[in-house]
């Protein structure tokens, strides 16, 4: 764990140092349910690949890492809804402008460290985390080459501020693992989301996987699914390795 310097106060953030540093960089945005050793373990996996990676808290304005995640796994789905209960208020502040603000200052934070090689990143998020990840794409399209979101909720609004509308300023290959049946991503919007992508000629995967739950790749919570984290885990790494590799 490390601290990463924000005007609003210092920001808490796992750091995973693959084997061949410095190495390209990539930013993982956490899911609502916190930084925790779950985020932690993915951004290792990910660095064993040959990245350096960097999970901060972007729940810091509401306290520190342990303060905002649960202290114990949601292995029910009655444990995961009573934790939901405190945790929306927190997505209530994430507004588009303020995700794009942070994003910035952690991307500038990741390029900076000394593990990080010159050239592009990429980015990757899981549930709210993945409207981080696309807005940054949208913000950064000379520094952000691969954008991936997995389980992502609220990515195409009525909002004039919807993430998906960043999409034609970006310049990344993208790749969404989009939640069966998910209230907060319908097949409207995953539709939606496809053609942006399609309109604004980048490269692009925008898969829905079939009986996965909102929340599937995360192995703490009642909604794991297997199959579906390791297939988003293997579209992730095909993707960084093809635009950062």
């Amino acid at each position: 764990m490390i601290s990463v310097e924000h005007p609003d106060g210092p920001v808490e953030a796992y750091l995973e140092v693959g084997p061949n540093a410095p190495a390209p960089g990539v930013l993982l945005f956490m899911d609502a349910i916190g930084l925790r050793p779950q985020i932690d373990t993915m951004a290792a996996e990910i660095a064993s690949w040959g990245y350096t990676v960097l999970a901060p808290n972007v729940f810091f304005r509401f306290g520190s890492a342990q303060d905002t995640s649960p202290d114990g796994p949601l292995d029910t789905p009655e444990k995961r809804e009573a934790f939901f209960e405190g945790v929306r208020p927190r997505l209530d502040t994430l507004s588009a402008e303020r995700m794009s603000q942070d994003a910035a200052v952690f991307l500038a934070a990741l390029v900076s460290r000394p593990e990080v090689s010159e050239g592009p990143i990429g980015v990757v998020g899981y549930c709210m985390g993945a409207r981080f990840a696309t807005i940054a794409a949208g913000d950064h399209p000379r520094l952000v080459a691969a954008a991936a979101g997995f389980h992502g909720g609220g990515l195409v609004t009525d909002d004039e501020d919807s993430p998906h509308l960043r999409i034609p300023t970006a310049g990344a290959e993208f790749a969404y693992g989009h939640a069966d049946n998910d209230r907060s991503m319908p097949p409207e919007a995953v539709e939606t989301l496809g053609a942006t992508l399609e309109d604004s000629g980048l490269t692009a995967i925008n898969e829905v996987y079939s009986g996965a739950p909102h929340g599937y790749t995360m192995a703490d919570t009642a909604s794991y699914d297997e199959a579906s984290a390791q297939r988003a885990m293997r579209t992730l790494r095909g993707l960084l390795d093809r635009t950062l590799g």
